[in-house]
């Protein structure tokens, strides 16, 4: 697929939709990665490699133009080994045939692209609860310290950035198995309150979050912390958390680890 000489290189940061659609087949089903909480990530294919293109949902709450691009470039300039690269994005507006009452109306639509480093190896999820998982103990102590040493770079940043739905699917493995964060920026692209009310809303994520947050909208590190420490369960023993949306689940998790210890 030719995309016009552009390469992982010579990206630029704000990209156009169409190069977005053409290195996705136009956001084709067969180039789909998966689906989250925010939208849906794609494979896009240049020349002389692969991004990652998460495609944000329609409802999603992003801010105005200036805001939005102000805080993407802010997450943009941040490098870590244990934090998923954001490497472009685009926010562009066109009218679309939509419909609206039983009718079609031309609207105006913004779609929203985020694009980052594509880690073939996956989800820290698929890799340890796959049929095919092999993951040995010195292997999974390196994920765990990893992983431990990426959050604590986003606490202590100037201006500390909360996850808030930190989960093995948003834990990525790249080279050499080392576990890189995703997904860590939509608390300040969206806003911590609007982050904690789509996450409230996806099933899966509710066993990781903590009581203060899922209930009160406490947030805090600790909040993240909580996640971890569920994460570090899961990668030490192996046991998955329930998936189900009732947080009691988790605290049958915890519960259930302490009679394992």
């Amino acid at each position: 697929m030719a995309t016009g000489g552009m390469t992982l290189e010579s990206l630029p940061n704000e990209l156009p939709l169409d190069f977005l659609n053409k290195i996705t087949k136009n956001f084709s089903d067969e180039l789909l990665l998966g689906q989250g909480a925010f939208g849906s990530v794609y494979k896009g294919i240049l020349d002389d490699g692969v991004v990652a293109v998460k495609k944000l949902a329609e409802n999603s709450p992003v801010p105005r133009d200036t805001i939005f691009a102000n805080e993407v470039q802010n997450i943009m300039v941040l490098e870590h080994e244990n934090i998923v690269k954001l490497v472009a994005y685009c926010r562009e507006a066109q009218n679309k045939l939509v419909q609206s009452n039983g009718r079609y109306i031309t609207a105006e639509i913004t779609d929203t692209v985020l694009c980052y480093e594509y880690l073939p190896k996956g989800s820290l999820h698929k890799n340890l609860f796959g049929e095919s998982s092999s993951i040995d103990w010195d292997m999974r102590f390196k994920i765990i310290k990893g992983v431990c040493e990426g959050l604590h770079f986003l606490h202590t940043l100037p201006s500390p950035v909360l996850h808030l739905g930190l989960k093995p699917q948003n834990i990525l493995l790249g080279d050499n198995m080392t576990p890189k964060i995703a997904d860590f920026g939509f608390s300040r692209i969206f806003g911590q309150d609007q982050t904690r009310k789509n996450t409230r809303s996806v099933v899966g994520s509710v066993g990781y979050m903590a009581p203060e947050f899922l209930y009160n909208g406490e947030i805090s590190a600790r909040s993240d912390i909580y996640s971890l420490g569920l994460i570090i369960m899961e990668i030490s023993t192996r046991e998955m958390n329930s998936s189900s949306t009732d947080q009691k689940h988790a605290r049958k998790y915890i519960d259930g680890f302490h009679i394992f210890m």
